[in-house]
């Protein structure tokens, strides 16, 4: 099972790391701590030297209730995040973390390699047609509404078959339009109470059916800490067992805040299956 990505076949049927560098103010976990290119380029440098594959740049948070942002923003945020981080590691990965086929199309044209995008192709409509002109990896999430009120109140008819049904949906879209690398990513947390998200990280092996490379994001979230009672500065271990448990039922990328203890967590499972 391999993704092209800008020429280098990357096999994710060993499952690989990307790391998450959030240059938000407002990120649930890590908002405003990378705020001048020496911390930027320090906590890339770090991820890729702990095993990074994949470097994944978000300029628009989409925590629960967050601030809508213009694209303009996002833009500004984002491209010379980009540029410098390829101009300071060339041999760098970069998933983009955009639902706006704009920001696809100018930071693939910078150097980054796939998008990752939150909406599954759902707020824009022009996205399945930019990643399949563009020919790039795509990251396809399900998402229950909007980051503004997915976790209202999330209501299923069936939480695994309706997620599922979705993506054959969206998957058949992309064929359509020729493009083939597709990676599924079920949205942990994005319109989904505790349970639901539980029932999906026990279940996740029933999206191996769909026959595309799954990715779990499961790193510091509440269906995490709030289980345990703490915060999301206390749920590394928690984000670890979690992460074990994706990997026993398929998981072939891990998106994470702490890459060292995410491929470690690959190592170790490897030894076992």
């Amino acid at each position: 099972m391999t993704i092209n990505c800008k020429g280098t076949l990357i096999d994710v049927s060993s499952p690989k790391v990307m790391g998450i560098l959030n240059i938000t103010p407002d990120s649930f976990y890590d908002g405003g701590k990378y705020k001048n290119e020496s911390e930027i380029l320090n906590q890339v440098e770090k991820m890729l030297f702990e095993g990074a594959t994949f470097i994944d740049v978000g300029a628009y948070s989409s925590r629960p209730g967050a601030q809508h942002i213009s694209e303009e923003i996002e833009l500004k945020r984002i491209l010379p995040v980009v540029n410098l981080l390829i101009k300071n590691f060339p041999e760098i990965i970069i998933s983009v973390d955009t639902f706006r086929s704009k920001v696809a199309q100018e930071t693939i044209h910078l150097g980054a390699a796939m998008i990752n995008d939150i909406s599954g192709g759902k707020m824009d409509a022009n996205m399945f047609k930019t990643v399949s002109n563009l020919q790039v990896p795509y990251v396809l999430m399900h998402m229950l509404g909007t980051p503004q009120n997915m976790q209202k109140n999330p209501v299923y008819n069936d939480v695994l078959q309706d997620i599922i049904s979705f993506f054959a949906e969206q998957i058949f879209k992309l064929h359509q339009l020729q493009l083939n690398d597709i990676i599924i990513d079920v949205g942990f947390g994005f319109g989904k109470t505790i349970d639901h998200n539980f029932e999906i990280l026990k279940n996740l092996s029933l999206f191996k059916n769909l026959d595309a490379p799954i990715l779990a994001g499961v790193s510091r979230k509440s269906m995490l800490y709030k289980t345990l009672g703490i915060s999301a500065q206390e749920a590394l271990n928690a984000t670890t067992s979690a992460n074990t448990i994706a990997l026993l039922n398929g998981a072939n990328i891990l998106r994470v805040h702490d890459v060292k203890e995410a491929v470690e967590a690959v190592k170790i499972v490897a030894q076992v299956l």
